[in-house]
């Protein structure tokens, strides 16, 4: 029998007390949550009373946005308490039942409260906005207007009862690309270069790739793809599916295309998004470099997919403690002023963050809190990664941005769009590699946080832009009446991985069927927003941390501004402005700076 001892996670019990969130500014304790949630379902009913009436006159529509409001800001204090009691430990019965409880009682309200849209949009245009001049609506003027905006796009009652009920099996493409790629594809498993057996899968397949020997990278991406070959005609149907489903909602709704349809919310105009592609194409020189660059660096004869996620430089061998990490963190974010320095520094030390893992502790990291919270953040933070540090200060950036917004903002203004939300988070990225860089003590240091930089811009802007093209061409496909066969989604995929991968790269013919493994082309012109994220938040940083005049200032104010504004003048009083190409420019050429940087370093 073995004497080896096996290390294993503590029981949540077991965690300290002061590595742990405090929880009470969102809610005492469970038994308070009881109660809370027990008087917020015994106001659903007050609804009633409004329905009916809204168009009656301005008074009675604001009396019930305002009462909205207040049972909105409740509500998402007990959902955000449940959701991080249960994120504690995911095996805990009594948090679960919490979600499930709030959960139901929730699809209560939302069906009471149903009327509100409807009866705005009733209102005659005329009458609604001259109402929006009365001091009763003032608070609510932008509110409404993004509500009416959309009348053009609203169809009438039946209609919408219609399009409603064909909601449960709207997502049925969805729900079998996840059944069929997460529960019936079989891997089999894999020998590692460290003479370790490893069952390969969809959540092993990206680590196996950073597997130093070459032969077993071959293996992994193969015996991998061999399933995703065998069952290509099924998904390439379900990919056709959810793309004809999305064109479908386009025309119903009168959008002149589907992509138009997903920018619309974020009154984002087309141009952006195609902009977007147009600047990456315009660098791929560099990408093209980089990837000559990996082949040399790696003694590799040839460059395949399965050889750009092996490090480039050995994992940095420096610990951070959690006071260290903090630290490191705080000196970074100094440009942002002493103040957010000092605020930042008290949440971090003190009980905003759940530190460790403990068994049964949900994975990764995110933050969470709510108008009139603390801004939690939790971690499952390993003092020998280095990269973990990086989650530490882009999860601050998120509770940064949301603190600041409540505090300044009205509550029906202070939540943030997910296009600007990974702003934040990644500047405050930006400014911890620029202080890591300063600081480095020799060229392997320097060389490994380069690197770093390298593959966050690749995987974020480029690699997000193609995938935003191919979203586009295959949902224009679609609508010209040109079938989504695995012919010609393999063409289209082919296409792009020649153009961004370039000439000195071998392209596998199996990498084509990488498209039908791509969750969020089942939430179609969403990822185009990553990469417009970090476009900016590189430029920002640039600024702030160079000291341009106002820039500061600036940024301050988009980390106030919530969704005060649509997003791209938020980001546009910052100083940012995607309507042009200069903010992707700006992103790539430092990729490009960065590559060449590489190169003399290794």
């Amino acid at each position: 029998m073995s004497d080896v001892a096996v290390k294993t996670l503590p029981a949540r019990k077991n965690v300290a007390v002061a590595d742990t969130w405090d929880l009470a500014s969102l809610c005492r304790s469970v038994a308070a949550w009881e109660e809370a949630l027990a008087v917020w379902e015994e106001r659903i009913p007050q609804f009633a009373a409004y329905a009916g009436t809204l168009g009656s006159s301005a008074e009675r529509l604001g009396e019930c946005l305002a009462h909205d409001l207040a049972f909105d800001l409740e509500g998402d204090r007990l959902a955000t308490y449940a959701h991080l009691r249960a994120s504690e430990d995911q095996g805990a019965a009594e948090a679960q039942r919490m979600v499930g409880r709030f959960q139901h009682v929730a699809t209560r309200a939302g069906e009471a409260a149903s009327f509100i849209r409807p009866e705005i949009m009733a209102i005659p245009p005329a009458t609604l906005a001259g109402w929006m001049d009365l001091p009763v609506l003032t608070p609510y003027r932008l509110l409404l207007e993004r509500i009416v905006r959309t009348r053009v796009h609203t169809l009438s009652e039946p209609e919408e009862k219609l399009l409603a009920m064909q909601g449960t099996f709207a997502g049925t493409a969805a729900k079998v690309f996840r059944q069929l790629t997460d529960a019936d594809l079989k891997f089999g498993s894999v020998m590692t270069g460290g003479g370790e057996q490893v069952e390969l899968s969809n959540a092993t397949f990206m680590t196996l790739l950073h597997d130093t020997a070459p032969a077993v990278r071959k293996t992994v991406f193969h015996q991998f793809y061999d399933q995703y070959e065998a069952h290509a005609n099924t998904l390439a149907a379900t990919l056709s599916g959810s793309n004809e489903r999305d064109v479908y909602a386009a025309r119903v709704r009168k959008y002149p295309s589907a992509v138009e349809s997903a920018l619309f919310a974020d009154h984002v105009p087309l141009a952006v998004y195609d902009q977007l592609i147009a600047a990456v194409h315009a660098h791929l020189p560099a990408v093209h470099r980089y990837y000559d660059l990996r082949k040399r660096i790696l003694g590799l004869d040839e460059i395949h997919q399965y050889d750009c996620y092996v490090p480039l430089v050995p994992e940095l061998e420096k610990r951070h403690t959690w006071d260290q990490a903090v630290d490191v963190v705080i000196e970074s974010l100094a440009p942002l002023g002493t103040d957010y320095a000092a605020r930042l520094e008290r949440g971090l030390r003190g009980r905003w963050c759940d530190r460790y893992p403990n068994a049964g502790k949900q994975s990764g990291a995110f933050s969470s809190g709510t108008y009139d919270s603390d801004p939690y953040i939790l971690m499952n933070y390993q003092e020998n990664v280095i990269e973990h540090v990086f989650t530490l200060t882009h999860e601050a950036g998120h509770s940064m941005h949301t603190r600041l917004s409540a505090e300044a903002q009205p509550y029906q203004y202070s939540s943030y769009t997910i296009f600007v939300a990974e702003v934040a988070s990644t500047f405050n990225e930006q400014l911890l590699a620029r202080l890591l860089l300063k600081r480095a003590t020799s060229p392997k240091e320097r060389a490994a946080i380069i690197a770093r930089e390298i593959d966050s811009i690749r995987n974020t802007i480029i690699r997000q832009t193609m995938f935003a093209e191919f979203e586009r061409k295959s949902h224009a496909s679609a609508e010209a009446g040109e079938p989504l066969t695995l012919e010609r989604i393999r063409g289209l995929y082919r296409g792009l991985l020649d153009a961004y991968f370039g000439p000195g790269f071998v392209v596998d013919k199996q990498l084509e069927l990488e498209c039908l493994r791509i969750p969020h082309f089942y939430n179609a012109f969403y990822v185009y927003k990553y990469a417009t994220g970090l476009a900016a938040a590189i430029t920002l940083a640039k600024k702030v941390a160079d000291g341009e005049p106002g820039a500061l200032d600036r940024y301050r104010g988009f980390l106030q501004a919530g969704s005060s504004k649509w997003p791209l003048d938020l980001l546009r009083d910052a100083g940012v402005d995607l309507e042009k190409p200069a903010p992707v420019a700006t992103a790539l050429t430092r990729f490009g700076e960065l590559v060449d940087e590489l190169g003399t370093l290794l």
